[in-house]
């Protein structure tokens, strides 16, 4: 989902759209990040005993917080705005291909209980995808 708004991103060419996919992007990354370090990194960490990889995911999600933060704090048109909200896309891409390739296949040779995970995985994003989301301007 965040990689399509991340190629609408590119795509787009009004400041209005670039706002409103960067505000979707930011959410969506800032829910993600927090279930993740929560409920997800814990038992892996526990569980795989990898360490070092999980370290190196923490530390990448908070060079992407801190990228979030900055693009909130902007506007289109200004300096850098569209460099910092692509740069954050390659991070995320980079980000999702070592999950993939490296974690997710450690974790699956546990006996985490990865239905139940994803149950609550689900639940708090659903959580957090309410309080986090700004309130619509009537």
């Amino acid at each position: 989902m965040v990689d399509g708004y991340f190629e609408a991103f590119e795509a787009a060419l009004d400041d209005a759209e670039k706002k409103a996919l960067a505000d979707k992007i930011c959410l969506a990354l800032k829910v993600h990040m927090q279930i993740e370090e929560e409920l997800f990194y814990p038992p892996a960490r526990e569980k795989t005993g990898d360490g070092n990889l999980l370290d190196e995911a923490l530390v990448e999600h908070t060079g992407a917080k801190t990228l979030i933060a900055q693009i909130e704090a902007m506007l289109p048109g200004q300096p850098l705005y569209d460099a910092k909200v692509k740069v954050l896309g390659e991070q995320v891409r980079h980000h999702v291909e070592e999950e993939e390739t490296e974690l997710f296949p450690e974790v699956r040779e546990t006996n985490i209980d990865l239905e139940a995970l994803g149950a609550k995985l689900a639940a708090r994003k659903a959580d957090l995808m309410t309080l986090l989301a700004p309130i619509p301007v009537v």
